[in-house]
């Protein structure tokens, strides 16, 4: 009876269930005192309990003290010994747990299902306390189902609606984990080959008997490229090439370290996510492994990264290496540190102790491999106050001395219209204007400054016109920037934007007239012209003496051979912009051609300036097709389309529609003479409505003859003017925009004016030459090779270290002056992690300019020595020493708006260098390491170092030439061709 009445419960004591009715008998035997009495219990008997005697599973809403009684351990042990146990039956201990606020004896445990991945039919169950650990079940299922011991396991909640839930964090209860009865955890280990049962569809790089066939080495594995995310392979290639970290997830130590509820990681997602990619890479079973589980992880926790736009490795790198300390940081509840400046105590004892305080509140292998100490001086430039502190790092950003110079490369387009095009090679100011740029070209050309303009071509049309005093940073070494020589400049005079099209005929069915779309073609010009020669004949006779070079000017006979067939037709011909309906039905039939070489072109090449020879232009049109941006469409919407009163003259053409200009022959437009059209006298109009419709055709094509002359000298002299192009006023894109042929086809001289000519296909073939309209030579600039920048490792450390004075964006608070100061500051080295990663900042942004640049920074392989950079000179014979070895290298093509990624590292159980391109591998040597793609490296010091347990492989036979054949070729996918890809 004292065993009964014992004190309450406890969380470290049991209690046992025993049927009420045997309970009483057995109680009412006690009292009675007679041994002999009909009342004697017998064995305990606990058969009204159970729904059968096969399970033995209670029935289900027993209540206490009604169906059964709670005996304390000690009072059940006299029970059972005096009176035993019903055959068979289970002694049914239950587990006092510590519910939230209260204690309670666990009468129904949780009755779970159990099962492997790897056979889903053999179902046990077993039962487990709210108060039990995950891991709890995950050691009775190893037991239950004979798992090997220190196989690495995940297990799987799956529950009524057949949705499975991963239970991550093994040390949380049965409670905490929403785990009730009649669910089922299913358990899976991980594959030899890294891959997890429950996610090998998914991850498959390779078909299932090429895994299990394929045996490589361990590390020399490729990423598979998900879009643009060569940044994301190169950094977990320098990473995975990192011995002691990767050695860390290889032994599993990561598991028994993962932080579930550190509020600043990532629920333990992330590091489990980069042990799985590094487990499949050394597992040595993949030619490369997809690592998309690990891309969305990435995309979850850094919305930054999300999709696939391209970014740099070394801002993934960062993310990642904080990420997984948080998520694998030892320390569960971060204590609040107030930091203390240094006031005068020595270096050694403020660094001990800023060390010790990081160490507090971080402690993981990120910080034991990663993590060093450098000392911040910050000095007022007011009360000289001095502000001394010791922060940790976990990389250096050492900046690359920049140079205040820069090299353009651009086209200069001279005023003599024979002279070809001639590339130079300029070196301006980075920070100057455009200005800069015409006096660098004027010392090689001797034009004069005030004669040059500068413009970018984009697509055969001007992308933009730059004025002198705007900044080159607007200039991307990658644009194709073309200076035109100009005619001296009077108040007089306007700049004129010229493009070529060529017309391709349609019909537009929307409308009553007919049309016809242009594609822009070559490369466009500026020039100036006088506001007195803006009429079409003067500006026609002066766009043929520009483009003499590769244009031909007909000759009389081949004209009158060409119109002799159509004579009288061509008198009723529907006028259309110019054209008659004959011609465009003719043009429809007749595309564009590959232009014939002019036989009667005997211009001189213009002068050489030291080039070898001519070639083509560049290519400037970077747009897929002419017609996405070229194609324009030009209606027939006023009585005199073809008038351009680009200056406002309006003496292009009179109101009458009389021609207002002399007779000019073919030759004298060839030879480039014109004449201002004010001089001419007017004609009376005296034509009939058909004359004067053919007057309309005749000004649309060229200078008109009088309209009283006869049809005969009128069909003669339009036989002989018939124009090579007609002139039409457009916008900066090259296009007519509706309604803009109305009115005259009037420019405003607020905006710069554009003009394009128009060539119909078959006039274009004949007597423009498009392989002269192409060549250019090269300036002896361009002969001079380009020196490339070289500069040490070293020298960047040190302008790590130089002085430097805040920025007005970032200054400091002077807690003496009560006021935030543009303090200097000082960064000095104070001691050095195992593996020390070194970022080049190669992508240099300012107030002026933004570039990449490509200096190459010669970085030694071996014996990196920092003892001349270290502040702590008083080094004892147990500190580390200061020396590193080069291990792995991330390297950046390209420019600032795209590139490529890919790295180099060296394994670390063979010793051999390897080039990481996506899922291509292949052997490297030493010597191919150091280029001006160099763009963050990994250091490890020499006393860390493992020697590599295997032999290196022969490479006399592969090279980074050589295809991926010699080590993942099969099922590898294949290399972006260029470095735009990305």
């Amino acid at each position: 009876e004292k065993l009964l009445n014992k004190a309450g419960l406890s969380s470290v004591c049991f209690r046992y269930v025993v049927d009420r009715r045997w309970f009483e008998q057995w109680k009412e035997f006690v009292e009675s005192g007679d041994q002999n009495s009909s009342s004697f219990p017998g064995q305990i008997d606990n058969t009204e309990l159970f729904e059968d005697l096969d399970s033995y599973h209670l029935k289900e809403r027993l209540v206490e003290n009604e169906d059964f009684m709670l005996v304390p351990a000690e009072a059940w042990h006299k029970l059972l010994l005096w009176y035993g146990m019903t055959d068979g039956q289970p002694a049914l201990e239950r587990k006092v747990v510590d519910l939230p606020s209260t204690l309670k004896v666990e009468v129904y445990p949780v009755e779970i299902f159990l099962c492997l991945h790897s056979n889903m039919e053999n179902v046990i169950s077993a039962q487990f306390s709210r108060t039990d650990s995950i891991y709890a079940i995950q050691t009775a299922m190893c037991q239950a189902f004979s798992v090997p011991p220190g196989s690495e396991c995940h297990l799987w909640m799956k529950s009524s609606d057949s949705s499975c839930e991963r239970l991550r964090n093994v040390h949380v209860s049965v409670l905490d984990a929403c785990l009730s009865s009649g669910m089922t955890v299913i358990m899976e280990t991980r594959n030899a080959d890294g891959t997890w049962p429950s996610s090998r569809p998914q991850n498959m790089r390779n078909s299932v008997e090429e895994q299990d066939t394929y045996r490589g080495q361990p590390g020399v594995c490729g990423l598979t490229n998900l879009g643009n995310t060569c940044f994301m392979n190169s950094a977990l290639q320098c990473l995975s090439n990192t011995p002691p970290l990767t050695e860390y997830f290889l032994q599993s130590s990561y598991l028994e370290e993962l932080n579930f509820t550190n509020p600043l990681g990532m629920k333990g997602e992330i590091a489990e996510a980069y042990a799985d990619v590094v487990k499949q890479m050394w597992s040595g079973r993949h030619y490369s492994v997809v690592p998309r589980v690990f891309k969305t992880k990435v995309g979850h926790f850094a919305s930054q990264f999300l999709g696939y736009q391209q970014h740099d490795s070394q801002e993934l790198l960062s993310f990642l290496l904080d990420g997984l300390h948080e998520d694998l940081n030892r320390v569960k509840n971060k204590e609040y540190i107030e930091l203390r400046d240094a006031e005068g105590r020595p270096d050694q004892e403020v660094a001990e102790e800023a060390w010790r305080n990081h160490r507090r509140r971080n402690d993981s292998v990120i910080v034991d491999t990663f993590h060093g100490l450098f000392k911040s001086t910050l000095v007022c430039p007011e009360c000289h106050k001095v502000s001394v502190t010791f922060d940790p790092f976990c990389y250096l950003s050492v900046p690359l001395p920049v140079s205040k110079d820069r090299v353009m490369e651009v086209f200069f387009v001279s005023l003599d219209p024979h002279a070809k095009p001639v590339q130079h090679r300029v070196v301006v100011p980075k920070a100057g204007r455009v200005s800069d740029l015409c006096a660098a070209l004027s010392e090689m050309t001797s034009v004069p400054p005030t004669q040059m303009v500068v413009a970018d071509v984009f697509n055969h049309r001007f992308y933009k016109i730059y004025n002198p005093e705007e900044s080159l940073s607007c200039i991307l070494d990658r644009d194709d920037i073309f200076v035109y020589e100009l005619s001296e400049q009077d108040e007089d005079s306007v700049l004129l934007a010229l493009y070529l099209r060529e017309r391709s005929h349609y019909r537009d069915y929307g409308s009553s007239s007919n049309s016809y779309g242009a594609s822009l073609f070559g490369h466009p010009l500026l020039l100036n012209v006088p506001r007195s020669s803006c009429s079409q004949e003067a500006l026609y006779s002066l766009f043929l003496q520009r483009l003499a070079r590769y244009v031909r000017p007909p000759d009389p006979a081949e004209e009158l051979e060409e119109e002799e067939e159509d004579e009288e037709e061509e008198l009723y011909k529907t006028q259309t912009n110019g054209i008659s309906d004959d011609e465009q039905d003719a043009s429809e039939t007749a595309g564009p051609t590959e232009p014939e070489p002019c036989c009667s072109n005997t211009s001189p090449n213009g002068p050489s300036d030291g080039a070898a020879a001519a070639e083509p232009l560049p290519e400037v049109n970077h747009a897929p097709t002419a017609l996405d941006q070229g194609d324009t469409e030009i209606s027939n919407g006023s009585p005199n389309p073809t008038e351009i009163p680009i200056c406002g003259s309006g003496v292009a053409g009179s109101p009458e529609g009389t021609s207002a200009c002399g007779d000019l022959g073919a030759d004298a437009e060839a030879e480039g003479s014109s004449k201002p059209p004010a001089d001419a006298p007017q004609q009376p109009c005296d034509t009939t409505e058909g004359e004067n419709e053919e007057e309309k055709l005749e000004e649309a094509r060229s200078p008109s003859p009088p309209a009283n002359e006869h049809p005969a000298k009128r069909r003669a002299c339009r036989k002989r003017r018939r124009s090579l192009f007609t002139i039409q006023a457009v916008n900066s894109n090259g296009t007519t925009e509706r309604g803009m042929g109305e009115g005259g086809s009037a420019v405003s001289f607020s905006s710069q004016p554009y003009v394009a000519i128009d060539w119909d296909p078959d006039m274009k073939k004949r007597f423009y030459n498009e392989n002269e309209a192409e060549r250019y030579v090269k300036h002896v600039s361009m002969e001079v090779p380009q020196q490339q920048t070289t500069v040490e490792l070293q020298e960047c450390i040190e302008l790590f270290t130089n002085v430097e004075t805040l920025e007005e964006e970032n200054p400091w608070y002077c807690p003496v002056c009560k006021k935030h100061q543009l303090a200097t500051k000082k960064l000095d080295l104070w001691s050095l992690p195992e593996v020390l990663i070194i970022h080049l900042k190669r992508f240099s942004y300012t107030k002026f300019t933004r570039e990449k640049l490509d200096t190459i920074v010669d970085f030694p392989l071996r014996d990196l020595d920092f003892s001349s950079f270290l502040l702590r000179k008083d080094v004892s014979t147990e500190e580390p020493p200061s020396r590193y070895d080069l291990i792995a290298v991330s390297n950046h093509y390209g420019g600032l708006r795209d590139g490529h990624y890919t790295s180099y590292a060296q394994n670390k159980d063979n010793g051999q260098w390897y080039y990481f391109d996506d899922s291509k591998v292949t052997y490297a040597s030493e010597d191919q390491i150091v280029t001006n793609a160099a763009y963050v490296l990994f250091y490890q010091r020499q006393d860390r170092i493992r020697k590599p347990t295997l032999a290196a492989p022969s490479t006399s036979s592969a090279s980074p030439a050589h295809s991926a054949s010699d080590i993942t070729e099969m099922g590898a996918a294949p290399s972006c061709g260029t470095m735009t890809t990305d």
